[in-house]
């Protein structure tokens, strides 16, 4: 008898989150990359079928949009031809060039709104649900609540694989062929502040959702394998809606919270390319044991290599 095929993995097409959205009030498929490219290419429609005042179509931009116009921007422009770091760094903000972290709008205001519901509705109800990771005891799986493949893995493979790739090509970011997407919350009673730590993670995606808070600022210091102190750490303020992206090896930590409730939607990304040579937490060649879905990111095949991420 011959040997069995191995299972086929099945696959969606990356238009998911810009593509063939469909707006049900007025029974028609859009494209969305931005407003002025709505405005420019359905307008006409739009107004024929009832969308004729700015509220109107406000109310349907903040229904529809889940990413940001200067995300959508920055992706777009980096998977361009001819696109450069320098043309990059241009459409977000640096918050530290030494420390190579990075900041720029993800998600819309109405969609981080919509997604903190869901995330109280599931922090509710009776299902089962695992610890965000070792370090933080409350916040939910995106796995969890279903979110994982239709909308973490779209954003990891088509919009932020070519910013990483330009942002961070020594880390692996060309390369990004899994995660791990987790949202914590820090409140009063439960979790309120996060020691120093690295993540197991080439790259990381932290994204500020809310709610109303004080306190809470990230801070950060140098990468964890460079001997260093803590005593002038770099402290970066949420913004509602907005990502900062770092090296997972960059030392950080949370501070205290002082009131309200804090949410963050975290995407560790991972490049077996990198981390199949060296695991980032024990420092030595991965010892591999097999796992469900993307597991730590290791895999038995070989990819192509690229070179680790450097300590500057």
């Amino acid at each position: 008898m011959g040997t069995a095929a191995a299972p086929r993995r099945f696959c969606r097409c990356a238009c998911f989150c810009s593509e063939n959205l469909y707006v049900a009030r007025y029974g028609l498929h859009v494209r969305f990359r931005s407003e002025q490219q709505l405005r420019q290419d359905y307008e006409p429609i739009l107004r024929s079928r009832g969308c004729v005042s700015p509220k109107d179509f406000q109310q349907l931009l903040g229904e529809e949009a889940t990413l940001a116009p200067e995300f959508l921007a920055a992706a777009e422009y980096s998977a361009s031809s001819g696109a450069d770091l320098k043309g990059l760094l241009q459409r977000l903000e640096t918050v530290s060039e030494e420390k190579r972290i990075y900041r720029l709008p993800v998600f819309t205001a109405p969609f981080c709104q919509a997604l903190l519901e869901e995330l109280e509705h599931f922090e509710q109800s009776d299902m089962p649900k695992g610890r965000p990771n070792t370090m933080n005891n409350y916040g939910v799986l995106l796995h969890e609540l279903g979110l994982d493949e239709p909308l973490v893995t779209p954003l990891r493979e088509r919009f932020l694989q070519p910013l990483m790739a330009l942002l961070y090509p020594d880390c692996g970011g060309g390369w990004l062929d899994s995660h791990r997407a987790f949202v914590v919350k820090y409140a009063p009673g439960q979790d309120r502040e996060l020691g120093c730590h690295y993540d197991n993670a080439e790259l990381t995606l932290n994204v500020s959702l809310g709610k109303a808070f004080t306190g809470g600022a990230l801070y950060f210091g140098d990468l964890f394998q460079v001997p260093s102190t803590l005593a002038k750490p770099l402290e970066v303020e949420h913004v509602v809606g907005q990502g900062l992206l770092h090296r997972g090896g960059q030392l950080h930590g949370a501070r205290p919270l002082g009131t309200g409730e804090r949410w963050n939607l975290v995407v560790w990304l991972r490049a077996s390319a990198v981390r199949n040579r060296l695991c980032p937490m024990c420092c030595r060649k991965p010892d591999l044991v097999d796992d469900e879905g993307f597991g730590d990111g290791f895999t038995r095949e070989e990819p192509a290599t690229v070179d680790v991420c450097t300590l500057t």
